[in-house]
C-alpha cells in the first residue's frame, strides 16, 4: 500500500517532522539511489516571507500551488539544485526542503555523481549532507519538477514515511527573511545533518521535540 496523499496535505510544519527518517528513491538514468531523510526545512507558502511562493504563483513556483506530494526543484547560486516536497492543500503552496540524508542504497552511484561535479571525494556520511549534495546524488534537476512522488511508476518516489519518536528543531539556514523561525527539523546524532551557520545572527538553541504530529 502506498502513502496516503492526505498525510502530506497538511501545513508544512506538520508534514516536515513526518518526513524525517522517510525513504526517497531515485531511479533516474537507470541507476537507483535511495536515501533516508535526516534534515528538512518547512516553508509555509504565502504566509512565509522566506518561501518562493510568498508573493503568489509564478511559472517557477507553480507546482507548489498544486497537490501535495509533488517534487519541486529550484536552482541556487547559479550552480546547485535543491529539492522540495510539496504539501498542504492545493492553492496553499507549502513545501518541505530536503536538507540532508543518509545514503541507504546506491552509494557507488552517489559517489560517481559527486566526483563528476567536484575535484575530491566526500566521505559516505556527507554525500547527501546539505540540500545541493542531496539533489546531486539523486540526479535531480529542474526538469524533474512536478514528478508525483507518490506514484509507484515515478522515477523518483517517496516510498516510506519516517514518523520519528525524537527530533530537534531550530532556525532555518541561509534565509534572509523569517530566519529566526525554528522551522528546521533534524534527527539527533546523525552525521549527515548539516552544520548550522547563522550567517551573522546569534545562534538559537535547538529545541528537543518528541512524537509526531
Amino acid at each position: 500500500m502506498g502513502i496516503d496523499r492526505e498525510l502530506l496535505s497538511r501545513p508544512a510544519l506538520q508534514v516536515a517532522p513526518v518526513l524525517l527518517g522517510a525513504t526517497v528513491t531515485s531511479s533516474l538514468g537507470g541507476a537507483e539511489v535511495a536515501v533516508r531523510v535526516t534534515e528538512v526545512e518547512a516553508y509555509e507558502g504565502t504566509l512565509d516571507p522566506a518561501s518562493h511562493a510568498f508573493r503568489g504563483p509564478t511559472r517557477r513556483n507553480a507546482v507548489m500551488f498544486g497537490e501535495a506530494g509533488r517534487l519541486y526543484c529550484y536552482f541556487i547560486y547559479g550552480m546547485h539544485w535543491c529539492a522540495n516536497i510539496t504539501c498542504a492543500l492545493p492553492g496553499t503552496a507549502a513545501a518541505v526542503l530536503l536538507r540532508a540524508a543518509e545514503i541507504v542504497d546506491g552509494e557507488p552511484v552517489a559517489q560517481a555523481r559527486t566526483l563528476a561535479s567536484t575535484t575530491s571525494s566526500i566521505r559516505p556520511a556527507k554525500l547527501a549532507s546539505g540540500p545541493a549534495r542531496l539533489a546531486r546524488v539523486m540526479g535531480l534537476t529542474g526538469e524533474h519538477t512536478g514528478l508525483d512522488l507518490l506514484d509507484p511508476g515515478s522515477p523518483v518516489r517517496l516510498t516510506e514515511l519516517g514518523l520519528p519518536a525524537d527530533y530537534r528543531t531550530g532556525p532555518r539556514v541561509g534565509v534572509a527573511a523569517a530566519a529566526e523561525h525554528p522551522w528546521r527539523f533534524w534527527l539527533p546524532d546523525e552525521p549527515s545533518v548539516s552544520a548550522y551557520r547563522p550567517g551573522g545572527r546569534k545562534r538559537v538553541a535547538a529545541t528537543r521535540q518528541t512524537g509526531a504530529p
